[in-house]
């Protein structure tokens, strides 16, 4: 397979409805999508990266500037006769978290233009130990007003979805009125986990505990900031109340990942196809975890597009090991898609195996150059 031109779009992709957490509150997200075309100017592939500044540094426009370096590299596989190029092409990128949105948006379009070269899933490159053929994924309430959140309740009721993560911020009192709006608005039996996005420190957090055990919680994701002081003795302290730790925005990279598990302050990790790197470093990830007995959650990045949606499903396919999974919220979450395909899950969540070769999307081009706010263009010179 022969690349000649590599396309790189910054996106803007709107939002539904609002949405917000902790650190953000948004009306739309800017990811970037990296097309590969061949002489004719055929689409062979198609990768997205969605950098967040709060959570690797990344911005879109940095992002663009890797991505030229990562293409203007010697060893970029221009031509590509078999996975392992594309393998050993991700070995030699930089581990630095600050590279990892741009790494994921080459390395899904490398994969996704391979895979259909061959007309082959880009599943069938990798080890099916851990494979499903469906998964289930849970849904992500907000955390915003009132009326937001009544909203976002009402597509998860209709969606019958019973596993769900709830965005907290450092307002004692509006989280305590979030969770008895939540048990008020999905009256059914469901399964429930808070996001905290580094909001709390110690003291909020020990304050938090009967709250979060009065609702049935046990898993608090990344509840302060990385690096805190104060996150050994927070993890004993929920530990003795029965809550597990899971890492998210201090769990970026391989190397984050190892201090983790030598700290033990975290009991779990979450794995994020773009903000850990992409495709194979995500898996290397969950490989380490497994090995380490180390339980991981499969996420997204909020405001994916439904190439990252596709790509992340693959991950979620090849990790059914996982504890929970989210994603493919395409159609819930965004006003405008880039995709022909509709990647959302089905009734509870329920998600299978994407028909079609590559990650079993396909790009949809005006719709791309339509959102598109900027982009830039490498050719092979070789």
């Amino acid at each position: 397979m022969q690349i000649k031109q590599v396309d790189v779009l910054k996106v803007k992709l709107p939002f539904a409805v609002e949405f917000s957490h902790s650190l953000r509150k948004r009306l739309y997200v800017k990811n970037v999508i990296v097309l590969l075309k061949d002489s004719s100017g055929n689409i062979l592939g198609g990768g997205e990266g969605a950098p967040r500044t709060y959570v690797t540094g990344e911005s879109p426009d940095t992002v663009i500037q890797n991505i030229g370096e990562i293409v203007g590299s010697e060893k970029f596989p221009w031509e590509i006769n078999d996975i392992k190029a594309v393998k050993d092409f991700i070995d030699t990128l930089p581990e630095s978290k600050e590279f990892n949105a741009s790494i994921c948006a080459i390395e899904t379009a490398l994969l996704d233009a391979f895979a259909k070269n061959r007309d082959k899933r880009v599943i069938d490159f990798f080890s099916h130990s851990h494979f499903s053929n469906s998964i289930t994924y849970g849904g992500v309430l907000p955390l915003g007003s009132e009326e937001l959140v009544i909203k976002i309740c009402s597509l998860i009721r209709k969606a019958g979805i019973s596993d769900l993560k709830l965005k907290l911020g450092p307002d004692y009192f509006q989280n305590k009125s979030l969770f008895k709006l939540v048990s008020e608005q999905i009256p059914y039996g469901y399964k429930l986990k808070v996001d905290v996005n580094c909001a709390w420190d110690k003291e909020n957090g020990v304050r938090h505990i009967p709250l979060l055990k009065e609702n049935n919680v046990s898993i608090i994701e990344q509840p302060m900031v990385s690096g805190s002081p104060e996150m050994p003795d927070f993890s004993k302290y929920s530990g003795e109340h029965g809550m597990v730790l899971m890492a998210d925005e201090s769990a970026c990279s391989m190397s984050d990942i190892k201090e983790l598990v030598s700290e033990r302050s975290y009991g779990m990790v979450n794995i994020r196809i773009s903000k850990c790197g992409g495709l194979i470093r995500s898996i290397r990830i969950a490989e380490f975890l497994r090995a380490s007995n180390i339980p991981f959650q499969i996420g997204c990045q909020l405001g994916e597009s439904g190439i990252l949606s596709a790509a992340g499903r693959s991950l979620s396919l090849l990790c059914s090991d996982a504890v929970s999974f989210e994603g493919s919220y395409d159609k819930l979450l965004l006003a405008e898609n880039v995709t022909k395909d509709d990647i959302s899950f089905g009734y509870g969540g329920t998600a299978f195996q994407l028909e079609g070769p590559g990650f079993g999307a396909e790009v949809d081009v005006s719709k791309i150059e339509r959102m598109a706010e900027s982009s830039v263009c490498f050719f092979n010179k070789r």
